[in-house]
């Protein structure tokens, strides 16, 4: 008999997830699928780090790894925040987690309570508002639309804050819509935090932070008025192309490192021995290969904003930053091929998926129900081809 806990049946399933799931089976069907639903790099692992993983087999780095992380890897961390970013974080204040998703998730628990209220721009990333479902937290959601390019204003964040308030995620470069908060922009709203009276976090997603078309990374923990209250999240999956290694951090006050380290020595220990020695590298390592992938991403994101405004309907800005588009499409919303009616853009999804093959997110994963999300982590050639098959298939519905 099911009997599965309230906190199970709470969460929704991961449609990012699903929607790559769907794919898969129907390739395996020979079917000729373009999967755009995926969130990951198309570029494989740079040789030298590839390299020092296999010289960290050839070392015996084979035992349980400590639960913060390696000291090397903690020195490595700590060198990038200082040298990329100006920001000086002792080791002490570093923990290493299975993925930047286990870093946010160690971070939830330890600051949220039953009850506690956290702010969620939307669009948001799928995980943030399940994981504190699970906290028992209460998600209050800020909307946007790609008028403000998907960007909260001060004004907006004032509003939301109450005294329950104990988190806010900022996700910049941003996974769904590729948005990113100038220092001017992120300057106004640590101001707002600073001065609501409220004992808040900012929840610093920092995860495309490489992935940025119009120059330095901006990080609100550079404020120094609002620093202890800044938790970093980032990790080494998407400017070193090294999803499946499976290596996140947070940066953040000390009492909260230390809590993470205690909730991680109960759940998973340390993450992947093989992974950290690799990713020390990653991070010690002076590499043209992120301004190559950078310059490609660049390329792909002209081509496909030219491309897909080509669509009717679709309506498109200009992402700044990650690898994805975020059209507007409720103009399909009612319209029909003869056979169906689009109801909603998790119709429309399916239907793109369907007749054109082409595997998209809709934009109710992310709180944003208006929306579709692609990304353009594919060849040019996919792209093209992608982008075609829609717009015939869009081009059916009156």
């Amino acid at each position: 008999m099911e009997n599965v806990s309230q906190r199970v049946s709470s969460l929704a399933i991961s449609q990012t997830l699903e929607m790559s799931q769907k794919s898969r089976d129907l390739q395996a069907q020979g079917i000729d699928v373009i999967n755009l639903s995926v969130g990951e790099p198309d570029f494989n692992t740079p040789q030298h780090i590839k390299e020092a993983a296999i010289k960290a087999i050839n070392d015996n780095y084979s035992h349980y790894s400590p639960v913060p992380g390696y000291p090397e890897l903690l020195k490595a961390i700590s060198g990038k925040l200082k040298r990329e970013n100006n920001l000086e974080y002792g080791t002490d204040q570093i923990i290493v987690s299975n993925g930047a998703k286990h870093s946010l998730a160690n971070v939830i628990l330890s600051i949220v309570n039953k009850g506690d209220e956290v702010i969620v721009p939307a669009p948001y990333w799928v995980s943030y508002v399940e994981q504190v479902k699970l906290a028992e937290g209460k998600n209050v959601i800020i909307e946007t639309s790609i008028d403000s390019d998907f960007k909260i204003t001060p004004e907006q964040l004032k509003n939301a804050i109450t005294p329950k308030t104990k988190a806010m995620f900022l996700c910049s470069p941003s996974n769904p819509s590729g948005s990113l908060y100038s220092k001017n922009e992120l300057k106004a709203l640590a101001e707002v935090v600073a001065n609501s009276g409220v004992d808040m976090f900012i929840l610093s997603d920092e995860i495309y932070e490489h992935i940025n078309f119009v120059g330095k990374h901006e990080s609100i923990a550079q404020f120094d008025f609002i620093r202890d209250k800044v938790i970093i999240i980032n990790g080494v999956s998407k400017g070193y192309a090294m999803t499946g290694w499976r290596i996140g951090y947070i940066a953040a006050p000390k009492w909260i490192a230390k809590a993470c380290n205690k909730i991680q020595g109960q759940l998973t220990s340390g993450a992947s021995s093989i992974s950290q020695m690799a990713s020390v590298v990653a991070l010690n390592t002076e590499s043209t290969d992120i301004t190559k992938m950078v310059t490609a991403f660049k390329r792909r994101r002209d081509l496909v904003v030219k491309l897909t405004r080509e669509i009717e309907g679709f309506k498109v800005n200009v992402p700044e930053g990650a690898f994805y588009l975020f059209p507007e499409v409720k103009s399909f919303f009612e319209k029909s091929d003869g056979e169906r009616t689009i109801k909603d853009a998790s119709d429309l999804s399916i239907y793109i998926l369907e007749k054109a093959h082409v595997a998209t997110v809709p934009g109710s994963a992310f709180g944003s129900p208006d929306y579709l999300r692609f990304s353009y982590a594919a060849s040019d050639e996919k792209l093209q081809e992608a982008i075609k098959r829609m717009k015939t298939v869009l081009e059916k519905l009156k």
